[in-house]
């Protein structure tokens, strides 16, 4: 894999399909936790996560690290991606705390996963950061 990562974008375009249309379906938005220092960490590590999805920067990343890890990556990313449609649609008019851990754990374990079969480290620094904010915010909203 070189410095563009297709798979990667493709499951950045697959998981913010869902979060696009619920967005423009339900604009006022639901977020009653308010504290700036973690939101805004929380959009640090989101879009470092999707920046290093799909490029990678030379010398950040070892790519695959062993045998058969393109099929391995494609397999549990494609059945994380599947798995968190599958929560859209069963959570959409939701708003409990299986929505707000299925809805913030998949994809914090897509991110993290991606970047340990790449070994990128920029990939893993940024989906921890997401995960650990992504899901501390969501589960406070769940309330």
């Amino acid at each position: 894999m070189g410095w563009f990562n297709y798979y990667g974008l493709t499951v950045m375009a697959v998981i913010m399909i869902p979060n696009i249309i619920y967005a423009v379906k339900h604009k006022n938005g639901e977020s009653t936790y308010h504290n700036k220092a973690v939101e805004l960490l929380e959009q640090i590590g989101r879009y470092g996560c999707f920046a290093f999805m799909i490029f990678n920067i030379p010398h950040t990343y070892f790519n695959f690290w062993f045998n058969y890890t393109l099929i391995v990556y494609l397999a549990v990313i494609g059945s994380l991606c599947l798995s968190y449609l599958i929560f859209w649609a069963i959570c959409w008019n939701r708003n409990d705390k299986l929505k707000a851990f299925s809805l913030s754990i998949i994809p914090s374990c897509i991110f993290l996963f991606g970047g340990i079969v790449l070994a990128s480290i920029p990939l893993i620094f940024f989906s921890v950061l997401f995960a650990v904010c992504h899901i501390f915010i969501s589960y406070k909203n769940s309330f």
